[in-house]
């Protein structure tokens, strides 16, 4: 049995069974948001396993650190789902299951004979959460999506880059990890919508939808005005003090002086209390309109400024303001290690594992919790008894068949 068996079943959601058949970075996600809220996660793995377990650079015991960082607190039971006596192991857990998490390409669990309407034959009360590139339907339904791809189609990756340069990616995979917190959203969602009404749901969730939906102002302001924003670069459209800027010591900080008194107090610590009663910047849509006077004025004060002293004096001016860390830093911060969010997870064979915590807190919930990312099909055998009431022999016998496999 893993480390996440019995460290799963505490927390807000100890209440639900959640059936995950997803691999990448999406699904997964999702599916340990819900673990880490105390779900039981079954992770339904083929027999070779979910494909991140083999990618490089990083391993632990043969465990890639990429799947490592998306699988705590779950159970892993390797099903073969592409033959018959598969799919009706699968139908049978389906009916002790609230949620079944998957993000298949749209068509192949129909195909499969394991579709929403087979699920809710045997359990009308089931939650099915689709996680998918473009959706269940539409033109672009069967193409295949990755992060890059979403974040290039919705348009975000186009206003990412320096000012005058070239679009790129955003180094967290937004589209990924998006789709996968719209997915517990909508599972919840439909859990919800059970206990209302007894009535199963179906929840479709579109990476590109949701890469779509961010977009928020940016895309307002061009519904608005028919202006196709571009490349953003460290700063802000509407907001001329909400950018990143170089001091003397060569370290980037980011301010973020949104309100008058805010603008204020940055003149005021940069040496420059003349600036707020000068008619080009003294209202905010002024120093829009003179943003790039504005821009030199600044960027050349805190060129003169150490950036632990001007950070400091910021903080005591009431500016919002932060450096540019690199992740070691960001993991070392004593904000982010008073929270929790660099966590230690250790295996029932006494293996360490240092990954990133649950953002979610919850008062009277240990985050001690957490448990080991599990070993491929290492909790096969209790979980076909524990959910089915299969006995040994029986689960020897699937093994023996192809039909299940796992320590």
């Amino acid at each position: 049995m893993s480390a996440a068996t019995s460290a799963a079943r505490t927390g807000l959601l100890s209440h639900l069974t959640v059936l995950d058949i997803t691999n990448f970075l999406a699904g997964p996600y999702g599916s340990q948001i819900l673990g880490d809220l105390g779900a039981r996660v079954v992770k339904i793995e083929p027999p070779d396993g979910d494909i991140t377990r083999t990618t490089p650079p990083h391993f632990l015991k043969g465990e890639s650190a990429y799947y490592l960082s998306v699988n705590r607190n779950k159970e892993s039971v390797v099903l073969n789902l592409k033959v018959k006596e598969g799919q009706a192991l699968f139908l049978e857990m389906v009916k002790r299951a609230d949620i079944v998490f998957e993000n298949y390409r749209p068509g192949v669990l129909e195909r499969l004979g394991i579709g929403f309407e087979a699920l809710r034959k045997v359990n009308p009360r089931i939650v099915m959460c689709s996680v998918s590139g473009f959706g269940q339907d539409g033109p672009y339904r069967d193409r295949p999506a990755y992060d890059i791809i979403v974040q290039a189609m919705s348009g975000g990756m186009s206003m990412t880059g320096e000012e005058g340069g070239r679009a790129v990616r955003a180094g967290v995979p937004l589209g990924d990890l998006a789709a996968g917190m719209f997915g517990v959203i909508g599972a919840l969602a439909g859990v919800a919508h059970v206990n209302a009404t007894g009535e199963g749901k179906h929840i479709d969730v579109a990476m590109l939808d949701c890469q779509i939906s961010m977009l928020t102002y940016q895309a307002a302001y061009y519904l608005m005005s028919g202006e196709v924003p571009g490349l953003q670069g460290r700063g802000h459209r509407s907001l001329t003090t909400y950018r990143a800027y170089l001091c003397g010591d060569g370290i980037e900080i980011v301010v973020a002086a949104n309100s008058e008194k805010m603008w204020e107090g940055l003149c005021e610590v940069l040496g420059h209390a003349e600036l707020p009663k000068d008619p080009r910047f003294q209202e905010r849509k002024a120093r829009l309109k003179n943003r790039a006077q504005l821009d030199a004025i600044l960027e050349a004060a805190f060129l003169l400024q150490r950036s632990d002293e001007v950070l400091s004096a910021l903080e005591q001016a009431g500016v919002p303001s932060a450096p540019i860390n690199s992740v070691d830093r960001a993991l070392s911060d004593p904000q982010v290690k008073h929270r929790g969010m660099v966590v230690d997870l250790r295996s029932d064979e006494g293996d360490t594992l240092r990954v990133v915590g649950n953002p979610v807190k919850v008062r009277g919930c240990d985050e001690e919790n957490l448990g080991f990312p599990p070993r491929l099909g290492a909790d096969t055998t209790h979980v076909l008894e524990d959910l089915l009431g299969a006995t040994r022999e029986a689960i020897e016998q699937w093994r023996e068949r192809g039909i299940v496999g796992g320590a």
